[in-house]
């Protein structure tokens, strides 16, 4: 019995999807990007407004998008990435298409669909490519999982309830009980 081929996708494939339509590539494997639901696009925005509330009232050097933002993670053909919200400080990383290279901080907001990929391939992605810290917020649980690339003790897990410390800023917390949906 023969096996079936395995499709191989690069980043010029992702580009050339329909408009509208959003997926990932991870080693050569392309996944579709379901589109959000109400309560995840609250968080993005709650973060989004936090984080670019802080940076901009610190005259901070780091730049914050949210979805859709192109992240090329080892800057190759093999790993395409559109995090919920990418903070980068290196300005360098930056062109017209996106971030080439890791991104200082990366936060995705889980869902149904997404929950193997967030937890473990794109941990995975993220450790080695050097970003330096990850989020993951899961709203159906209320957890955010945050991991500090530079502390051995993490990961650290936190509720909707509690403040969480931002690791690369010394003065940045976010507080998760503001949020409101």
């Amino acid at each position: 019995m023969t096996l079936p081929k395995e499709e191989y996708y690069t980043i010029e494939d992702i580009l050339n999807l329909p408009d509208g339509q959003r997926a990932e590539l991870i080693d050569g494997q392309m996944y579709m990007m379901a589109p959000p639901n109400r309560k995840h696009q609250e968080i993005l925005h709650f973060l989004d407004r936090t984080i670019g509330n802080y940076i901009e009232d610190n005259n901070g050097d780091c730049k914050i998008y949210p979805a859709p933002f192109s992240v090329y993670l080892f800057n190759d053909d093999k790993i395409y990435l559109e995090p919920d919200i990418t903070v980068i400080c290196d300005r360098d990383k930056l062109d017209d298409a996106g971030c080439k290279g890791a991104p200082d901080w990366i936060i995705e907001i889980v869902s149904p669909s997404s929950k193997r990929m967030d937890y473990y391939n794109k941990l995975f992605k993220y450790r080695t490519a050097g970003v330096r810290e990850y989020w993951i917020v899961d709203p159906l649980n209320n957890i955010i999982t945050v991991h500090f690339f530079e502390d051995e003790k993490s990961p650290h897990q936190y509720s909707f309830s509690d403040t969480v410390k931002v690791n690369i800023y010394d003065d940045l917390e976010i507080d998760f009980s503001k949020l409101r949906f």
